[in-house]
């Protein structure tokens, strides 16, 4: 696993080009909190790549480890932040200037050694 003080940078590009990124931290130890921060480049951007950069934050070991996560979505990012509810349970969101901030508890199955995966299933 990944030092869990360390940032870690994640991009997802189309065309070879990044077009979102997060810088997402978490704290050391079993169920702490992970955080992310989410941005996507202005303009219109390909449907479904702020949806994978989601996924890629979610995905990451250190974050299925955690029980919290705090995000920070730039305001009107209604694709991320719906990935993000989807991907987590009792979400809380509140906006703070120009992003909103979400609090939520990361579904147990996320994490390792649960029998589940992400989606619902049972692993074997």
């Amino acid at each position: 696993m990944t030092d869990p003080d360390r940032p870690r940078h994640i991009e997802v590009g189309d065309d070879g080009q990044p077009v979102a990124a997060a810088e997402v931290t978490a704290s050391a130890g079993a169920d702490g909190t992970a955080r992310a921060s989410l941005h996507a480049q202005a303009g219109h951007i390909t449907p479904g790549s702020r949806a994978r950069l989601v996924d890629a934050v979610m995905d990451l070991p250190e974050v299925q480890a955690s029980a919290r996560l705090e995000a920070t979505i730039p305001l009107g990012d209604g694709e991320s932040l719906e990935r993000l509810r989807e991907r987590t349970e009792d979400a809380v969101t509140r906006p703070a200037g120009s992003t909103a901030l979400l609090d939520a508890n990361i579904p147990s199955s996320s994490r390792p050694g649960s029998g589940q995966d992400h989606d619902g299933g049972t692993t074997a």
